[in-house]
């Protein structure tokens, strides 16, 4: 299924089950242009890997994407523009400003694509234009939240 995003305005969406937060991510893919920043917020489950992997193929990458939970940064170069996926769940503020993150979002060193970044509020610093996601469990599926900042 084909979902209408406006990337300019804030929305809600109702998803629910797998399939459908996963082709929720084809069509954001879709319609993302390089240098976007993705802040991904919600519990545990709630799906933000999963919509990252739709993210991935809506870009065109065909690797399997998994969550970089102790990788911390999984870089997917092939699509029709790069992915970086972090997860800074297991990092503190300290750590995750130590990584010089704005590398990934500023363009200038790393080639500018879509930064998605899983647990954000680990961040003590945010980009200066970013779409917040954030994925909250509902009635036996998840409510999504896109608030452009």
């Amino acid at each position: 299924m084909a979902y209408s995003i406006d990337l300019g305005k804030c929305q809600e969406f109702f998803l629910p089950d797998f399939q459908a937060t996963f082709d929720f991510g084809v069509s954001l893919g879709s319609s993302l242009s390089a240098g976007s920043v993705l802040l991904l917020e919600g519990d545990l489950g709630a799906g933000k890997t999963t919509l990252v992997q739709g993210i991935a193929r809506g870009l065109g990458i065909d690797d399997f994407v998994l969550s970089p939970t102790f990788s911390i940064i999984n870089e997917y170069l092939e699509g029709r523009i790069p992915l970086y996926h972090l997860d800074l769940y297991r990092l503190n503020s300290a750590e995750v400003e130590s990584m010089f993150l704005e590398l990934y979002w500023e363009g200038v060193e790393i080639i500018p694509g879509i930064t998605a970044i899983e647990w954000p509020q680990r961040l003590s610093y945010k980009p200066d234009h970013f779409l917040h996601i954030n994925l909250v469990h509902f009635n036996d599926g998840r409510q999504v939240f896109l608030t452009p900042y």
